[in-house]
């Protein structure tokens, strides 16, 4: 055992980005700071909480771009600017009394799926994910979009996009429908909505590095439900259309050398 783990010391040494680098070396970058989000999908209250950051690249390339609204995913397929792979996501529950009326719990749900992307010349990115619930909402959910980068390298990374968030029957019942039992619970109208498209939003990031060592990552998103979301009781009487979200922190680089 203690002859494996010298073998892998030697192997692999954590330096900082000051030190002598080489291709095969990788630079990685983990952050943390606080963001403030809806507490469910429709409120009009809010959550503080964490916000992560982790970056991976080779050698002395530029840290590949990321939207701040995308989702995890591993890249199986990459060729001419075209890239895809599976997707995950945790949406956090809705308890009764985050509304503060007996409307229906949703339990916290594990979305499974995939993306696909095109990175269209240097400053345009397009986008889409398609994912299914596993327990809680149980139902489909996806966005499509599109971004226009502007960055220098790894000193600064700009963007901004808009999106199309989708989702079946099923989801848009989960959190926007009134049954009966609900309904004689809260005086609200029984309510059924269908699938489709369910908001529009815009996303916008920032990073920035200092020195090679420190930096600082943000972002900023606004969301605005519409068609069946927006007419549901929930969201008129209890909830919000509106959906404001963003947050900072710092990240720090180092180098894990091969």
């Amino acid at each position: 055992m203690k002859a494996a783990f010298l073998a892998c010391a030697a192997i692999l040494t954590v330096s900082t980005p000051a030190a002598a680098q080489d291709e095969k070396d990788y630079r990685v970058r983990v952050g943390l700071g606080g963001q403030i989000k809806p507490a469910f999908i429709g409120a009009d209250n809010y959550d503080v909480r964490p916000l992560f950051d982790f970056d991976l690249a080779r050698g002395t390339n530029p840290f590949p771009f990321e939207a701040p609204d995308d989702n995890f995913d591993i890249r199986l397929f990459s060729k001419g600017g075209f890239s895809a792979g599976p997707s995950a996501n945790i949406q956090g529950k809705r308890k009764n009394s985050d509304l503060g009326a007996p409307v229906g719990k949703v339990a916290t749900t594990v979305e499974i799926g995939g993306f696909a992307e095109y990175q269209a010349s240097e400053s345009i990115r397009l986008r889409g994910e398609l994912r299914k619930g596993l327990g809680g909402h149980d139902g489909l959910v996806g966005s499509f979009g599109a971004d226009r980068i502007w960055r220098d390298g790894d000193r600064y990374v700009f963007s901004i996009g808009p999106r199309v968030l989708v989702s079946d029957a099923r989801f848009q019942r989960a959190y926007f429908g009134v049954d009966s039992e609900a309904a004689i619970a809260t005086g609200l109208p029984t309510y059924r909505p269908k699938g489709g498209i369910y908001a529009l939003a815009a996303t916008s990031g920032l990073s920035y590095q200092f020195n090679p060592r420190w930096g600082l990552f943000g972002y900023a998103r606004y969301e605005r439900l519409i068609g069946d979301a927006a007419k549901s009781p929930i969201v008129r009487e209890l909830g919000s259309r509106d959906q404001l979200s963003g947050g900072i922190g710092l990240n720090y680089t180092f180098i894990v050398k091969r």
